[in-house]
């Protein structure tokens, strides 16, 4: 490792992201568990917005601990139907039970992401999205689930609006990086404004 950046995710997308920003950076899938973290009495007392911020932190922080001197980047993506959570589906049942029940509807997509460096928080960013669904047939969705492979078990949401899940939405109010897994324009800020990035 050399790079003074690392992303503390797995996330093929995330990554992409960055790479296609022209930033440097190591990855460094950061262990933690999430839906434990979920099941936190205080945490299950914020709103979205700070839980997300909350599981971007444990990610960050789980990382920089044996990673001194670094810059680290730990992000989350979560998503609200009404007061629902909604997580990567577990088979294809799953994932045809969440697209069904968002079908017609509109739901927030959040995501966060937190710098920290040397057990500090350097800074926190989020964005939210308000995505709406079509009110698809079951056809349609079987059509874009076949086109699409297990690709869609990965996704929060069971959705890729960068792929063919794109065809079963009506409207997207927020901006497009949010969607794909990170708050990218403000985390280039304060990447900058931080000192990771020059």
């Amino acid at each position: 490792m050399k790079n003074n950046i690392i992303l503390a995710s797995k996330s093929v997308f995330r990554a992409q992201l960055l790479t296609r920003a022209a930033v440097d950076f190591d990855v460094v899938a950061a262990h933690v568990d999430e839906r434990a973290i979920e099941r936190d009495n205080q945490l299950s007392k914020l709103d979205q917005k700070a839980r997300t911020a909350h599981l971007a932190a444990a990610k960050a922080f789980a990382v920089a601990q044996q990673h001194n001197d670094r810059f680290v980047i730990g992000a989350d993506q979560t998503i609200m139907l009404g007061q629902m959570p909604l997580h990567k589906p577990r088979d294809g049942d799953h994932l045809r039970e969440q697209l069904k029940m968002m079908r017609g509807k509109t739901h927030s997509l959040i995501s966060a992401a937190v710098i920290a460096k040397n057990n500090q928080i350097l800074a926190e960013t989020s964005q939210t999205v308000k995505l709406t669904m079509r009110n698809f047939k079951d056809e349609e969705m079987e059509k874009v689930i076949a086109a699409s492979g297990d690709e869609l078990l990965q996704c929060a949401g069971g959705y890729q609006l960068e792929g063919p899940s794109v065809q079963l939405f009506e409207k997207v109010d927020g901006d497009y990086f949010t969607v794909l897994g990170l708050p990218l324009l403000p985390l280039l800020k304060a990447l900058r404004e931080v000192g990771a990035l020059s």
